[in-house]
């Protein structure tokens, strides 16, 4: 009796303990911010900001404190989504490719309400505009079309607050994939949404950049080229050289002017070794064979050789002197290279009139083959983007068609 009552009094001992082991056991998230949602939406932010470290710390943090949070799991897809987009290396890509899509297969199987299923299809069409996979158009497509299709009570959406942001990324979508009409409507379709929303400034900032590429697409014959270079937001020297040849046919304007004898010994002086094997290597070599002025090639330091540097962006006022050479060799109104010399007063605040650009953004300018800004600035060292040299290259053509 004695030696079961001893055993009787282990067991209930053992089971004490467990019990008091078990009621010492914390939640894992207890601080009142310290919450799935709060991490969340912080995660989110730091992302439009461009934090990727910071936003990745949040969204896994939001899943230590709930694993089946679904919408850290759409944040966390974009994260690493961002990290493909930001590397070179195929293995690298392939690796977090696949925890893209990984997280958004956790996300889309936790998600249990329409916004959290907003939140994936939101994903979904970013993550895939950012990675740009093979038929990735046509599955954010698709996405669009079920998130559309939703029911959703926006004051649910933690982060994106407003429906419209669906159609926002989508319109950012059908700009990578140079579907140019479908992005300014849709853009224009969120600004119609609200009168003033989370995603209005955003969307009318690319209403804008597209709304200029559709008219500066106008005329333009370069097709698949022409449209890459459309979008980008700086032009480099070997496209731009690229633009000049093919829509203005400097090199067959030009032989139409000197002795057919005379054209055959026209050719550049030699290839510059960055230029081997380029794609645009043939109109490089045509501009340096007209002399056109701010296509020559440059001294480098390093090599101590002279190369045309194809990938240096354009700035604007480079392309100013560039595209000013092209008017007067086409032309042959030699005295556009100092129509403007001599003024005392400059429109613009930051190009003096006293400036080696002045009279090349003069004739620019007052041509309306470049624009400069409301406020009266040139922008004389900002890079050119894809629509602005597009549209630069359109108008000077009509100009050069007059004379």
């Amino acid at each position: 009796m004695k030696k079961r009552l001893i055993q009787m009094s282990v067991l209930l001992a053992t089971g004490a303990l467990l019990l008091s082991g078990c009621s010492t056991v914390k939640p894992t998230c207890t601080a009142v911010e310290d919450n799935p949602a709060h991490h969340y939406q912080i995660g989110m932010k730091a992302l439009e900001e461009g934090n990727v470290t910071a936003a990745q710390e949040k969204f896994e943090r939001a899943l230590y404190c709930d694993e089946e949070f679904s919408i850290a799991h759409s944040g966390l897809a974009i994260v690493f989504a961002e990290k493909v987009k930001a590397q070179a290396d195929s293995g690298f890509k392939t690796v977090e490719a696949g925890r893209v899509a990984e997280e958004l297969k956790k996300a889309k199987k936790y998600a249990d309400r329409p916004d959290q299923y907003f939140d994936y299809y939101a994903a979904v069409i970013r993550t895939d505009t950012l990675i740009k996979q093979k038929k990735w158009l046509v599955d954010a497509e698709d996405a669009y079309s079920e998130g559309s299709k939703l029911r959703v009570d926006e004051r649910n959406l933690t982060y994106y607050h407003g429906t419209e942001a669906l159609t926002y990324f989508m319109g950012v979508a059908w700009l990578e994939g140079r579907e140019f009409q479908k992005a300014r409507d849709s853009f224009s379709a969120v600004l119609n949404a609200k009168r003033e929303g989370k995603w209005h400034e955003k969307a009318d900032k690319g209403w804008k950049r597209v709304d200029k590429i559709v008219r500066a697409m106008g005329g333009i014959t370069l097709g698949d080229v022409g449209k890459s270079i459309a979008a980008k937001d700086s032009v480099n020297r070997a496209e731009l050289a690229a633009l000049i040849i093919d829509e203005l046919k400097i090199d067959k304007v030009m032989a139409g002017r000197i002795p057919l004898v005379s054209q055959a010994a026209k050719k550049a002086e030699f290839t510059p070794a960055d230029m081997t094997g380029h794609p645009f290597k043939e109109e490089v070599l045509t501009l340096m064979k007209w002399n056109v002025r701010g296509m020559e090639p440059k001294y480098d330091e390093t090599t101590r050789a002279y190369l045309f540097k194809p990938g240096d962006p354009v700035t604007r006022v480079e392309m100013a002197f560039i595209l000013e050479d092209v008017l007067i060799k086409l032309t042959g109104n030699e005295k556009l290279g100092t129509a403007y010399f001599g003024q005392d007063n400059s429109p613009f605040p930051d190009v003096k009139a006293t400036s080696a650009a002045y009279n090349a953004v003069m004739n620019m300018t007052t041509r309306s083959i470049m624009e400069s800004e409301l406020t009266g600035e040139f922008r004389a060292n900002a890079p050119v983007d894809g629509a602005e040299a597009l549209l630069a290259i359109r108008v000077l053509k009509q100009k050069i068609n007059t004379y």
